[in-house]
């Protein structure tokens, strides 16, 4: 009996050691990312903003930005030559958060979503709060030899599978690209599991299997957020989401400099089916001057990636994508995740109902924004997520759909 009491005693002692230093490391992440506020906003969906200095915020923490000069805008703009959003025009652009509703920011601060305690233990360690699981994009090791004749679904479909993500995009690669743009149709995706993610997004990739990445559009993100809202968010990483990178602005990098979005603050309206419709335009581009990678929403300068972060990157990417993705453990297997992607039908089912990006553009260095040359389509699980580029007319935009209802009878 002693000897029983010696063990539980051992037993508790290691416990409460081990939840010591979590609680410790929590609070260290806490501090690190909930910066001193000089206003406080408490929106009306829950979230607090902070308002913090910009010349304090998190991306200052990073050893290759401690002695970076800030810069307030870029030296160029990424342009536009937008045509009309499909069914004449029954989009609506979305020009503000729901925060906002409560109060603004003062200049020379920056709007920054408070992250609490809760956030950072649903997640498996602090150090990993709001980071992607590693992967491989295998086809980036030729993407500057691939032109017209490139078939993605020949040459995916030869490589490893990625376990736990499953994409549906439209990509393009074989030349260098210094930006990309489009209009994301903004919806809230149905039934997104607690530990699943669901996407709309713009990715600008280089390198090779192992790749640097600057991601931007909206998720649905339970896991790291807490509730199934849909919000904005960004993402990068330098070596394929092994070490770098993170969402937002949960680690060190991304400097933001407006003050009137807050990235993984929640996005409002959304759109219905067979009814109004909404819509985001994200534009990334590479600032020549600067070699930083600027970040537009509708007509606003939310902020940059400094090229310091990058080594590839630093010049150009090597390929685009647009589209949706859905992270689970529970994808490419079955029973298959019921997480749905985009608006949760298939592409097939068009305006209204499927979602979509439209006004796909680019910007090589011919500086011309241009739709680009050569396209393709893919996705992985074309039971579960499907994808149409599709065209009314000849002469009318073309408007790629995505998305659909994870596992279903087809996808079981």
């Amino acid at each position: 009996m002693i000897r029983l009491f010696l063990t539980l005693a051992i037993l508790c002692g290691l416990y409460n050691e081990a939840y010591g230093k979590a609680s410790v490391d929590i609070d260290m992440k806490l501090k690190a990312l909930n910066k001193p506020a000089l206003k406080t906003i408490k929106s009306e969906d829950g979230d607090i903003i902070d308002c913090v200095d910009i010349y304090k915020q998190h991306a200052f923490d990073h050893p290759a930005l401690r002695n970076h000069k800030i810069q307030m805008k870029p030296s160029v703009e990424f342009g536009t030559t937008k045509t009309t959003i499909p069914n004449n025009g029954t989009s609506k652009p979305i020009t503000s958060q729901i925060w906002s509703k409560s109060g603004t920011c003062p200049n020379g601060t920056i709007p920054v979503r408070r992250v609490s305690r809760e956030d950072i233990m649903r997640t498996s360690s602090p150090s990993h709060f709001g980071s992607k699981t590693p992967r491989k994009y295998y086809f980036l090791d030729n993407a500057l030899k691939h032109k017209a004749n490139y078939n993605i679904t020949a040459e995916r479909l030869r490589q490893p599978i990625q376990p736990d993500r499953s994409e549906a995009i439209l990509i393009t690669l074989g030349y260098n690209y210094l930006g990309a743009q489009s209009d994301i149709n903004v919806w809230n995706p149905p039934g997104v599991e607690h530990d699943d993610y669901s996407s709309a997004q713009i990715w600008l990739l280089a390198g090779s299997a192992t790749f640097e990445s600057i991601e931007a559009g909206w998720v649905v993100n339970p896991h790291v957020f807490g509730d199934s809202r849909t919000r904005l968010f960004t993402y990068w990483t330098k070596d394929s989401y092994s070490t770098t990178g993170c969402t937002n602005l949960l680690c060190p990098g991304f400097v933001q400099t407006t003050t009137k979005f807050a990235l993984g603050a929640a996005v409002e309206p959304v759109s219905t089916q067979s009814s109004e419709q909404y819509y985001i335009t994200v534009s990334m581009y590479l600032d020549p001057n600067t070699r930083n990678w600027w970040l537009t929403v509708g007509n606003n300068v939310i902020g940059y990636w400094p090229g310091t972060l990058f080594t590839v990157l630093t010049h150009s990417a090597t390929a685009v994508q647009w589209g949706g993705e859905v992270y689970s453990r529970n994808v490419k297997k079955t029973p298959h995740t019921k997480t749905t992607m985009g608006s949760g039908r298939y592409a097939s089912y068009l305006f209204g109902d499927a979602c979509f990006h439209t006004n796909v553009r680019i910007k090589d260095y011919s500086l011309q924004i241009k739709f680009p040359e050569t396209l393709s389509e893919f996705t992985d699980e074309n039971e579960c997520y499907s994808t149409k580029l599709n065209r009314e007319t000849y002469m009318s935009e073309p408007v790629f759909f995505f998305g659909g209802p994870g596992q279903n009878r087809f996808c079981p």
